[in-house]
């Protein structure tokens, strides 16, 4: 009985899932791309309902602690907690870059070929008003259609504020209206997650029979680096603070966050895993309704400590390949680009050009990116296992500000 519902779990089904993708991928080589439809469908089924859920979820989740006074705290702590959280993260990368050195006597020779040249207008980041601007929508059919995220949330968190600003009981149905959807989006979820470890199979097979794991082998110190660096931050930091700043216990945060997290190393999108994580939140660590449907979906686009320490130990590894010898001024440019940009990178998987303004930002040669882009699916399954992590340790904390919570 125990061992069938174990095989039930739909995380346990996953990671089995992963491992004989990661063995067939392995097997096959370059063939294993013909399992790629399987893990496009499951993704592309996910994004069918992301971007209604988030818009609906956001609406009703502002709505619902639009008429609080607790807002504001839930509002500002939420985009504090991401800053900080992400800028902590780019420290510790520098850190354990100065540490462990592991781009100390790399060499690139031989492995340029056949590699995506590398430019720097492919790094260029916005300005801070050009950001400010491209946030408001002149459109927003028109930004749901085109998926741009940021609009989306914008328009969203002042509709929903506007909800609770209507005089009377005219707006209740409404909002009534919007959590009958937003419980409707996850049905459809639900479903959509059966066929989870049929798409995380083949989205692993076509991963690993594509690049292999050879190229691993140039920045394998560097990527044993990330790892650790995540999971001192998965697994001590954010549950510290979740220990420190909530009534939830550690440990049990630590559990809990495992369904989510499987799911986000698996798929590589902080937005793909979102229903999990919402669910996980809501059920399993008794976070409001409210502040999950608020907090989640702005964390699935904005929070990226995963990314954050990715940026910091890249810059690292390359300023040591290339005998860089940095200033206080380039450790801050990396820390301030690394930040703003991964707050600013969307949810969802694909080589990360960010890490170019970074270099840039610092001063160090760009020219062996082509090499870690290449491995980018890898190192973004781990990225964004943390990154779902550190928005859930934020609705968990800020939850205590929830009107649920200040009415008790």
């Amino acid at each position: 009985m125990s061992k069938q519902s174990i095989f039930k779990n739909i995380g346990v089904q996953v990671v089995i899932a992963m491992i004989i993708g990661a063995l067939a991928g392995f097997a096959l080589g370059e063939q294993a791309a013909i399992f790629a439809p399987l893990g496009t469908i499951f993704i592309s089924l996910v994004k069918m309902l992301v971007i209604p859920l988030v818009l609906v979820s956001i609406v009703a989740g502002a709505a619902s602690l639009g008429n609080s006074p607790a807002a504001g705290k839930i509002g500002v702590g939420t985009f504090g907690f991401f800053i900080a959280t992400s800028g902590l993260a780019v420290a510790l990368a520098l850190v354990m870059g100065s540490v462990f050195k592991p781009g100390m006597g790399v060499d690139f020779t031989g492995h340029g070929h056949d590699l995506m040249t590398v430019t720097a207008e492919q790094g260029k980041v916005p300005g801070v008003m050009d950001t400010l601007i491209g946030m408001i929508p002149t459109n927003v059919f028109e930004s749901l259609t085109g998926g741009n995220i940021l609009q989306i949330l914008v328009f969203s968190i002042f509709f929903g504020i506007a909800l609770t600003k209507v005089k009377g009981d005219g707006a209740k149905p409404i909002i009534s209206g919007l959590n009958t959807v937003v419980d409707a989006f996850v049905w459809m979820i639900n479903c959509v997650m059966v066929i989870a470890p049929i798409g995380v199979f083949g989205l692993m097979a076509d991963s690993v029979g594509t690049f292999g794991f050879q190229a691993l082998e140039v920045v394998i110190k560097l990527f044993l680096v990330f790892v650790v660096a995540i999971l001192i931050y998965g697994f001590i930091v954010f549950p510290l603070l979740v220990k420190t700043f909530s009534n939830v216990p550690a440990r049990k945060f630590i559990s809990a966050m495992k369904k989510p997290q499987v799911m986000a190393l698996s798929t590589a999108s902080s937005m793909a895993t979102l229903p999990i994580n919402m669910e996980t939140c809501e059920e399993e660590l008794g976070v409001s309704k409210a502040t999950t449907a608020f907090v989640l979906p702005l964390g699935a686009t904005i929070n990226m400590s995963g990314n954050a320490i990715y940026y910091g130990l890249v810059a690292m590894f390359f300023a040591q390949m290339y005998n860089v010898d940095l200033t206080v001024m380039a450790y801050v440019a990396i820390i301030f680009t690394s930040t703003l940009g991964a707050i600013g990178q969307a949810g969802v998987p694909g080589p990360s050009f960010l890490v170019v303004a970074v270099l840039l930002a610092a001063g160090i040669p760009i020219d062996g990116l082509p090499l870690l882009f290449a491995l980018d699916r890898v190192f973004d399954m781990i990225r964004t296992s943390l990154n779902i992590t550190g928005d859930a340790a934020c609705a968990v904390i800020l939850d205590k500000f929830s009107p649920e919570n200040q009415n008790q």
